[in-house]
């Protein structure tokens, strides 16, 4: 399993910091326009906004079966992700949603083990326990849980697509392939299904997206553009369990960004699950030092 590296660990929190700033905007966002509507235009914004970083730093494109392969997969999974958790906002609130869509740094080591045979430590399950601990107290509150609604089991299904993703972008990153053209066709792919789906099944209005447009602008090109780009090449210098876990780290941002932007006062509740979060994150480390330590005794 590839180690985690200090550039990964850079990497994948900046990526988190943005992802959790514009969870609000994407939420933001879908009371002017229609789910896929808003994936659509998010996705080719942040298609549009790698296009002449593709084009410079890979001095075209790379027009390999493989590659092209490797980046309709990556699409379609993508797409899928994407589209399940913006339906969830229809049915669901904003925290319960980001609580089930972190899930996925729980799906990320049960597939592994399930389908790749890897061995995950028992310090690693525990972090990861403690990060879902640490995210039912930051996204929830204990004394007012509603039943189990569409929103919930959309995000569900969203966070298991996202799980296959990392764990495709581990597989891809080991290859000879760019990261900045692999997230490129992630998008292209994604907005193509979106775009389409958008005039299939809604009815999408000008005068609306314009409404939208900070939300879809701030989505597209930083969260889209810039974070899932900054995931690609952090991953390329961090394990995948390691990788979900500081991604999962979007909720806590999300509420210190509130809390400092916004003047929302942080809860008792919350910031114990912060701690709980960077505690779970330093445990992994932990548990990856100790493996890697026992693997090279082994060896």
């Amino acid at each position: 399993m590839r180690r985690t590296k200090p550039l990964g660990i850079v990497l994948l929190l900046i990526t988190a910091i943005i992802w959790g700033s514009s969870f609000v905007a994407q939420s933001i966002g879908m009371e002017s326009v229609d789910a896929f509507t808003f994936t659509g235009i998010r996705t080719a914004l942040g298609m549009l906004f790698l296009l002449p970083f593709t084009l410079i730093i890979n001095k075209g494109f790379d027009f390999r079966k493989s590659t092209l392969k490797k980046g309709l997969i990556l699409g379609i999974v993508f797409s899928i992700a994407q589209n399940f958790q913006q339906f969830a906002f229809y049915y669901s609130t904003t925290g319960k949603i980001a609580f089930i869509t972190a899930f996925y740094m729980f799906f990320v080591p049960l597939f592994s083990v399930i389908f790749l045979k890897k061995k995950i430590a028992v310090l690693t399950w525990l972090s990861i326990l403690l990060g879902l601990l640490g995210l039912f107290l930051l996204c929830l509150d204990p004394k007012d849980l509603t039943n189990i609604n569409m929103g919930d089991i959309l995000a569900l299904i969203c966070a298991v697509f996202y799980a296959v993703q990392i764990m495709l972008i581990d597989k891809f990153t080991e290859e000879d392939i760019s990261g900045v053209q692999l997230s490129f066709m992630q998008f292209f792919v994604a907005a193509i299904i979106s775009i389409i789906a958008m005039f299939i099944f809604e009815q999408p209005n000008l005068a609306d997206i314009k409404t939208a447009a900070p939300s879809l602008l701030y989505s597209g090109i930083m969260s889209c553009g810039i974070a899932y780009t900054l995931q690609i090449v952090g991953q390329k210098h961090a394990s995948p369990v390691v990788a979900s876990l500081l991604m999962c780290l979007e909720s806590v941002f999300a509420v210190i960004a509130a809390a400092i932007v916004l003047h929302e006062g942080m809860l008792p509740r919350e910031a114990a699950g912060c701690l709980i979060m960077f505690a779970a994150i330093i445990l992994s480390q932990v548990s990856e030092s100790l493996a890697s330590k026992h693997q090279n005794q082994v060896s």
